[in-house]
């Protein structure tokens, strides 16, 4: 007898977005869960969010420092694992929130606190299940010269100076600019 082997389709962190689909403004960032400075931006993006509602969306990507925080693979690879369940933003909140205690039993405990229904969580965990979608935020990370966390990328240019509110606003204000530019000058040539 043969065994039939199941495929699981993978929803990529490459693929989910906060935020209006046709937002005129793409923000990525890469980021991961234990970092003091990612925590604090964290809580800019919160408010840029409120703030340029519709006029943004939001691409979280994972940057695992392992050399530093050695469970920062574990805590990505859960985000990852919340995708799949619509749970991401419930997720990445409470792992910022608790960035101090992402052990893999941990998670586990905050993956039932957010509503993750999904038996095989701590599994899929220990399995490394998710562990190609972080390395390919990664390696994108890497190819995009990413050196420091948290990195930003405001329709692919990178962020300039730290993320505070004024500098990722001004940056999103500068975008809506050359996104009215285009609009109209498609305009004239219609």
């Amino acid at each position: 007898m043969a065994f039939k082997k199941e495929v699981m389709e993978i929803i990529e962190p490459k693929d989910v977005f906060v935020g209006k689909t046709d937002a005129p403004v793409t923000i990525m960032e890469f980021l991961e869960y234990e970092n003091e400075d990612c925590a604090k931006a964290n809580e800019v993006v919160k408010q840029v969010l409120n703030d340029y509602e519709g006029q943004v969306r939001f691409n979280f990507r994972h940057f695992p420092q392992t050399r530093i925080h050695q469970r920062s693979m574990k805590a990505a690879e859960a985000a990852v694992a919340a995708i799949q369940e619509g749970k991401f933003w419930e997720m990445h909140n409470e792992m910022f929130n608790n960035r101090r205690n992402l052990g893999t039993v941990s998670l586990k405990l905050y993956s039932k606190e957010v509503g993750i229904k999904n038996k095989n969580f701590l599994t899929n965990l220990v399995d490394g299940t998710f562990g190609w979608q972080v390395q390919d935020d990664l390696k994108e990370g890497l190819d995009r010269g990413v050196k420091e966390l948290p990195a930003f990328f405001i329709n692919d240019e990178p962020l300039q100076g730290k993320p505070t509110y004024a500098n990722i606003s001004a940056a999103i204000e500068e975008a809506l600019k050359k996104s009215k530019k285009k609009t109209t000058a498609k305009k004239q040539v219609a």
